[in-house]
This record gives structure tokens, sequence and C-alpha cells, in this order.
């Protein structure tokens, strides 16, 4: 019963982080600064060494030409330089990251609440809640019945027991007679055959 309600409660928090993360990534309106650049790999050219070079720029403003400030070669090999950088366009949003981080975070926080629960909390519910109901019931049984209870069961298994083992031993029985038979006609048809 209690283990049920924990559950509840465990699902009930999962969804209200997903609702607040949802929210959260529908809040940010626009683009943040970050959410967009221009991202240019340029290789090395004559005794210039390779670079990367990153700007926050507008999709149409994604060229070598507005991406690298300070152009690292002369006006006349700036054409040449440019040509050999390969820029990308990049966009992100940031709200939907931390949503799904806050989303990970939130399931892991439950789980571990949960493994909390189940090593700590659940054991000494159990003690608190069974343990005066098995003291009573083992007040009720301390008479001469107990033993002759615990006789009857004993018996009972023992037969039990015995049942099952002779239907095991019957079926095993059956069995090897059928692989024998099997194995009888495989010969006699080899035979035949031959």
């Amino acid at each position: 019963m209690m283990h049920g309600v924990v559950c509840r409660v465990l699902i009930l928090l999962f969804l209200l982080v997903c609702f607040l993360s949802i929210l959260l990534a529908e809040t940010v309106d626009g683009k943040n600064s970050d959410d967009i650049r221009c991202k240019c790999i340029c290789p090395p050219y004559k005794n210039v060494s390779g670079k990367i070079y990153k700007q926050n720029v507008s999709l149409k403003d994604c060229n070598c030409l507005h991406v690298v400030v300070e152009m690292p070669v002369d006006g006349r090999d700036v054409e040449a330089y440019c040509l050999r950088c390969e820029c990308k366009y990049e966009e992100r949003s940031s709200g939907t990251i931390k949503a799904t981080i806050i989303i990970y975070l939130s399931i892991l926080g439950l789980l571990l609440l949960y493994m909390v629960y189940l090593t700590l909390l659940e054991p000494v519910l159990k003690r608190r809640l069974f343990g005066h109901s098995q003291l009573i019931q083992t007040d009720d049984d301390v008479g001469d019945q107990q033993p002759f209870a615990n006789a009857h069961a004993v018996l009972s298994r023992s037969r039990s027991r015995s049942n099952v083992l002779d239907k095991v031993e019957h079926a095993q029985q059956r069995w090897k007679r059928q692989v024998q038979e099997q194995r009888k006609s495989v010969f006699d048809r080899h035979v035949v055959l031959s």
C-alpha cells in the first residue's frame, strides 16, 4: 500500500518537472546571441597556420570576410585565403537544451530518492506496520497446537514433493521409451533403405 503511494508521488513529481521544463523551453523568446553563430575553419595558408574562427553573425553574413576579424594575410592574399576557408552557420536552442538537462536530472533525482526509500525507509516502515501483528500472531500460536501444525505442514510438503517426483520420474521414463522407439524405427528404415 505504501509502495503504491510512493510510486504515485514520484510519477506526479516527474510529470510536474516535465511540464515546468517544457514551459521553460517555450518562454525563451527569440534567439539568444549564443544560439546563432558562424564558424569558419581555415586551413594553413603559406606561413599562416590553420585556425577556427567563430562570430555571432546572421546567416547572410556567414562568410570569411565577416567572421575573420583580424585577417592574418595581406590585401592581395585575402581572397585566396577566404576561398580556402569553410564557413558554416550553426543554430541551436538553449531553451530546449536546458529543458532536456532538467528532465534528465529530475529523472536521476527521482530514481535516487526511490532508491533511498527502498533501502532505508521501507524496512523501517515494514517493521513498524507488520512487527506488532507478527508479535500478536506468535503469542496466539504458542499453545499445544503449534507442534502439530508444523508436523502437518512438513508431512503435506513431503507428500507433495513425492507426488511431484513421481510425476517427473514417470515423464522421464515415458520420454526414454519414446526415444528408444524412435531410434529403433530410424535404424529399421536405414536397414531397409540400404
